[in-house]
């Protein structure tokens, strides 16, 4: 694989740009006036897609490749206009379906070659390629089987190997993992972290799976009722989390609250013994040991966590963001 050019780094085109995006679907409106620039092309970006059912992931994917017509707004794949320029727009994709669309009697060579000539490719490179990226996939060894006899496994396996035999720029993949067992998941979230490590294509990662999308994805667009309920970048958004405890005490209560409002920290009282405290910048958990030996105070259970990418979607799908 070619290494990153040290232009890629510079590049700033969005992998995807939508602007004011609306597409219906007869005289339903699925899409609402959509605007958000997604990741920035040539830097190996992965992005997560997420939402309930009926949110517009799959619209807004088929609107991409071309497939659905924007009743109003624009789209574009790395610079280049998905309703104008739908050849050239479709050239530089790959996509990986989530419902199989194989011809059960042909062989897993064949039919990865045959996709890699329908995206461009002289039949010799495709041919060629297909053996690689089957190889590469780990299909190696069953690549002249027929399809109809692989497993699930097996057959997301040469899913993923179409979609990338003929070098695209940005990858479609939904939902990946879909019915694999352990093993076969890892083998796959390995791959996609090598797509995306080698800043050879940039991914665009559907999946109802968070986990997924957590060890994957560098950004995450979560749409709801069709429009965008949240749009961040995950690592900012782990390291600006702030860090949530929930505390039980036997004492004196409010001295300890009185001593933890000195250091800046928030909280909340849910009861005469519990409460809910926001950890600020600069101070830890040992502090909190500390106040409460000052203040006689014993600290009888003390749970630590983070925001995870479960509680990013989950708030997203509430009408407000409370408080603690």
């Amino acid at each position: 694989m070619r290494r990153p050019r040290v232009s890629d780094a510079v590049n700033t085109t969005p992998v995807v740009e939508l602007e004011n995006l609306t597409v219906r679907l007869g005289r339903r409106e699925i899409l609402h006036g959509i605007t958000c620039r997604l990741g920035v092309s040539g830097t190996g970006k992965a992005v997560g897609l997420l939402g309930p059912n009926g949110a517009g992931k799959s619209t807004l994917i088929l609107t991409l490749l071309g497939f659905l017509r924007p009743s109003a707004g624009r789209a574009r794949i790395l610079g280049v206009d998905c309703r104008h320029s739908t050849g050239e727009a479709r050239s530089r994709i790959g996509y990986m379906p989530e419902n199989d669309a194989f011809i059960g009697d042909m062989t897993a060579v064949t039919f990865v070659r045959q996709m890699a000539e329908l995206s461009g490719l002289p039949p010799e490179a495709a041919l060629e390629k297909a053996h690689q990226v089957l190889f590469h996939v780990g299909l190696g060894e069953a690549r002249y089987r027929e399809l109809r006899t692989y497993s699930l496994g097996m057959k997301q396996m040469a899913k993923l190997a179409q979609a990338i035999v003929h070098g695209p720029k940005l990858i479609f993949l939904d939902e990946p993992t879909n019915g694999l067992d352990p093993p076969a998941r890892l083998r796959m979230i390995k791959l996609i972290r090598e797509i995306r490590d080698s800043g050879e294509a940039n991914i665009v990662l559907s999946s109802h799976l968070l986990l997924d999308v957590e060890e994957c994805c560098d950004e995450i667009l979560i749409l709801r009722d069709g429009q965008i309920a949240v749009y961040c970048n995950l690592e900012e958004e782990r390291k600006s989390n702030r860090k949530f405890l929930m505390i039980e005490t036997r004492g004196d209560q409010q001295r300890f609250v009185e001593a933890l409002a000195k250091l800046g920290c928030e909280y909340a009282i849910t009861n005469a013994s519990r409460m809910k405290v926001v950890l600020q910048d600069g101070v830890e958990v040992r502090d909190l040991y500390r106040l409460a030996e000052q203040e006689q105070v014993q600290l009888r259970r003390l749970s630590y966590k983070r925001d995870s990418l479960e509680d990013i979607f989950l708030k997203a799908m509430e009408n407000g963001h409370g408080g603690l």
